[in-house]
């Protein structure tokens, strides 16, 4: 399945499905998101569900962990195995159909753990014992079609939600614009014949079958200064009819920032909150974990009001909780996207440069880890197991910030400039003399070490070649 929507199509199917009790497993990938941005959590998350729902499994698979207690470690090829198709070959015969959801896999950040995935899961339709259907959402990207060519034809079957009738899908946004509206025309005691038949009709035509178009329209709509009207007007002047649906949504977006958050300041105010711009939204956006608005300012190292104040002012494209303990999200990742190319984000004031925020970051979470010392949390004595540490004191002596940092700084690193910086180089050989040890001592306590091995390795082979490049 390809197509904007699918995200809340797949949860609406999987919470259905948990109700009829047919939900065997989910996962739900999204970029940018601790966990669930890779595949090395996947395969193990899918069997701890089965475990769950059917009973019949856990022996199998508590079996299985038992003769390989490095499991977790190991590939998804291996975990696929071990863990899920040898359990469901060996339990007894199921009567009942099973599904496993999994959404948004082009949002997991190895391509050729995408295609592996999709190998390993067409092995599924030669269970005899448990029937299992996998209902997987996509968008339309070149290792997606890679992937499913190499499986049979039997394998699966595809749905492309672009392919679902224009007039069906205009129908629905209609009903959404039109109930939305009165609605906010009853709040505001709008006296007016507003929104008109016409107005709707505008609206549906520039949303072009795109519910993320109607969804920020909305938001912008309802969010503005002066008043719903007149933020309906700026939506209905800044587009032309004839332009595509991308380009009515990228119109949309550049709308919005320009008038939401810049306004009717002077040029050197506008430069310097498109700076700050820049930095807070391009740091949300290339972030491998997203935090809350008190500790992002922490790891910018900025004021906490500045950045707040930055992200008051975007709430029609960014999900900000009133709990300051969650943390700040995009509404929809065509946001980022639209930041990061050029050619649609025709503003250049707002364009985010990837390989930029990355550098970026990395020497944020440096600075940082730079600082790390010996035995952070005051531990008693040696040999104290983490699960005698309270949690509590653990993020109050390793805040969110930090923790992002030690877990993250490589990898801003290998995405932003590596071997091209002769000082980044520098002050990575630097922290690892002094704070080597102080930095995997902050992995063991936020449970971190498998991945830390992971950085060491690849650390070793990147700072081998930069040694004979310099």
């Amino acid at each position: 399945m390809a197509g904007t929507g699918k995200s809340t199509i797949s949860r609406t199917i999987a919470r259905e499905l948990a109700e009829k009790k047919r939900l065997a497993a989910s996962f739900f990938f999204t970029r940018g998101k601790k966990d669930v941005s890779h595949s090395r959590m996947f395969f193990t998350t899918i069997a701890a569900q089965l475990a769950i729902s059917l009973p019949v499994l856990r022996t199998f698979i508590s079996d299985a962990i038992d003769n390989n207690a490095h499991i977790f470690q190991q590939g998804p090829r291996e975990q696929w195995n071990q863990l899920i198709l040898n359990p469901l070959k060996s339990a007894p015969t199921q009567s009942i159909q099973l599904v496993v959801v999994i959404d948004a896999l082009d949002e997991c950040d190895s391509m050729e753990d995408i295609q592996l995935i999709l190998l390993l899961l067409e092995e599924a339709k030669d269970l005899d014992t448990v029937r299992i259907k996998i209902f997987l959402t996509s968008r339309p990207e070149v290792p997606i079609f890679d992937g499913f060519r190499q499986l049979s034809g039997e394998a699966y079957q595809d749905f492309v939600l672009h392919n679902i009738p224009l007039d069906t899908v205009n129908a629905d946004i209609s009903i959404f614009f039109l109930q939305k509206l009165s609605s906010l025309k009853a709040k505001h005691g709008l006296r007016t014949p507003w929104p008109d038949e016409r107005v709707i009709e505008r609206l549906v035509e520039r949303a072009a079958g795109l519910f993320i178009y109607a969804a920020t329209t909305l938001r912008f709509i309802q969010g503005g200064i002066d008043g719903p009207e007149k933020q309906l007007s700026l939506v209905l002047s800044a587009t032309k009819s004839s332009l595509s649906a991308t380009e009515h949504l990228d119109s949309i977006y550049t709308t919005l920032l320009q008038h939401s958050y810049l306004g009717q300041r002077g040029y050197q105010e506008c430069e310097q909150l498109a700076g700050r711009f820049r930095q807070v939204v391009g740091s949300i956006v290339g972030m491998f974990n997203t935090m809350p608005a008190r500790n992002l300012a922490q790891l910018l190292q900025m004021p906490f009001e500045m950045v707040s104040g930055t992200l008051d002012s975007l709430r029609s494209v960014l999900n900000i909780p009133e709990n300051e303990s969650q943390p700040v999200r995009l509404f929809h990742l065509s946001f980022r996207d639209f930041l990061q190319d050029s050619q649609r984000c025709s503003d250049s004031r707002f364009q985010i440069d990837e390989k930029e925020r990355h550098t970026s970051l990395f020497r944020k979470c440096m600075s940082h880890i730079s600082q790390l010392q010996e035995n952070m949390c005051d531990l008693w004595g040696p040999g104290v197991l983490i699960t005698e540490i309270p949690d509590d004191t653990i993020q109050k002596c390793i805040p969110p910030h930090i923790q992002y940092a030690c877990r993250y700084w490589l990898d801003h690193w290998r995405l932003g400039n590596p071997l091209t910086v002769k000082e980044d180089i520098k002050t990575i050989r630097e922290f690892l003399a002094q704070h080597f040890l102080h930095w995997l001592e902050g992995l063991s306590l936020i449970g971190e070490v498998s991945n830390g091995v992971h950085m060491i390795i690849a650390l070793e082979k990147i700072l081998s070649v930069s040694c004979n490049a310099y």
